[in-house]
């Protein structure tokens, strides 16, 4: 090491000198890591004057364990002599990993050391791991034990998992590869933690019920994954139409507007597979009258386009530590079949198959209410000869007013003429052609 040369050149990408081993300076350790590694020289100024620094034995050890507890890094140490005064050197390699100090993530932008921006951090994070599997300084008291039972339980029952009673939190968590090096991932927080959105404010889940473009209610779901899962399932069937069908004296069935097996997988998707890097952003599910919106932040990842989504495919997860987690507790069956479980489900019902789309830099699944259901349109306040109309539409592909007055029996064209002209401000069906020759088909 030529130290002369290194003074006259100053500080630089790879070089920082300190005065004494200060909050900065494990920050620029963090930079160093995630930038193209570099050295820190403890004992001199910005300036480059030798202030010297006491290399005794604990300092240097209270400095070390700082580094490996809050980092989880191994840098070398050494000291020597220049101008008879000691100087520090902290070598520090390029990491692997992403590397945070407290929380935050930094990089090295020449001679200085600066955070790394949220619309960075994604691309940042993409080129050593996923977002689940990035660790942090969480403590292990953060973990809800009480959710890692109830996983743990269902786990088991589902034939997934062998748990040991005698085990702990932590012996669970590494064995479920929840805790690496000591450290808990974003998964082990996210899936178990007491209070998640302490660290990611927006994964969350909101359920908006429109009643109509006024009256709105907004139920925003938080709490680790598991419990966000069950209560937005909750919310959104306080949301929609259920009624009973009896089948025999002892038997009766719950019929909702939607299959819960379809709502379940749309749910399940989009909390699995959200992309979590968009944290100024929930998750959303928006219930209209006629259909259901699911919203996660985050395209389709892994090559998968929509038209292979509909068709047997490889799985392929942004998230792999809580898909295998949501798996290991049977709310996920197998990986990769959950859209052709939705599709079979709905079409089971009598619903139209599910529209997807990749919109607004993320991925929605439209559900809509079969429009042509009696009951349903009875809700909407339409009346018997409304209904026959569009029933007659469905059937024939078009209406006329000779047509409505034919199946009407003796209700008067002016009538007939308010009823489809209220089916069309409804947007039920629409008007084709002039007054004259006009014909209804359905919107």
């Amino acid at each position: 090491m030529n130290f002369s040369r290194i003074l006259k050149k100053g500080q630089g990408l790879q070089v920082e000198f300190t005065d004494f081993m200060s909050e900065n300076g494990f920050k620029t350790i963090s930079a160093f890591s995630n930038s193209e590694g570099g050295t820190l020289f403890c004992g001199v100024s910005d300036a480059g004057e030798i202030v010297g620094f006491d290399c005794n034995d604990q300092l240097l050890r209270t400095i070390t364990h700082k580094i490996m507890d809050k980092m989880g890094i191994h840098p070398t140490f050494s000291c020597f002599d220049w101008d008879d005064k000691e100087i520090l050197m902290i070598i520090v390699k390029k990491s692997p990993n992403p590397i945070s100090y407290n929380g935050r993530y930094y990089k090295r932008a020449n001679s200085i050391t600066t955070p790394i921006p949220g619309d960075e951090l994604k691309d940042f994070f993409l080129q050593g791991s996923n977002w689940d599997g990035l660790t942090n300084d969480y403590s292990v008291d953060e973990i809800d034990e009480e959710s890692v039972g109830r996983f743990i339980r269902r786990a088991v029952n589902k034939g997934r998992l062998v748990a040991d009673d005698t085990e702990d939190i932590s012996e669970i968590l590494l064995k479920l590869n929840l805790l690496v090096d000591g450290k808990l991932t974003n998964a082990a927080l996210i899936l178990f933690g007491k209070d998640p959105q302490k660290y990611f404010t927006n994964a969350l889940v909101r359920v908006l019920r429109f009643k109509d473009e006024v009256n709105v209610s907004d139920r925003r779901i938080k709490g680790n994954l598991f419990r966000q899962a069950e209560e937005a399932e909750e919310a959104i069937k306080n949301s929609i139409n259920v009624k009973l069908e009896i089948k025999g004296k002892l038997t009766r069935d719950e019929i909702w507007d939607y299959p819960l097996e379809a709502i379940r997988e749309a749910l399940i998707n989009s909390i699995v597979h959200r992309d979590y890097f968009k944290y100024s952003i929930q998750s959303q599910i928006k219930i209209f009258d006629d259909h259901i919106w699911f919203f996660n932040p985050g395209e389709l990842f892994g090559g998968i386009t929509i038209e292979k989504l509909k068709n047997t495919h490889p799985s392929s997860t942004r998230n792999p530590l809580i898909s295998e987690m949501f798996f290991k507790a049977g709310l996920v069956e197998v990986h990769g079949s959950g859209i052709q479980r939705m599709i079979q489900s709905l079409k089971g019902a009598g619903l139209p198959e599910p529209d997807f789309k990749e919109e607004f830099a993320g991925f929605s699944v439209y559900m809509k209410k079969n429009v042509f259901d009696k009951e349903y349109l009875k809700s909407l306040g339409l009346n018997n000869s409304q209904i026959q109309a569009i029933a007659y539409i469905q059937d024939h592909g078009s209406l006329t007013m000779s047509d409505f007055l034919r199946i009407s029996h003796g209700i008067n064209e002016r009538t007939l003429r308010r009823y489809l002209a209220d089916l069309v401000d409804k947007k039920l069906i629409r008007a084709i052609g002039e007054k004259k020759g006009r014909r209804y088909e359905l919107f």
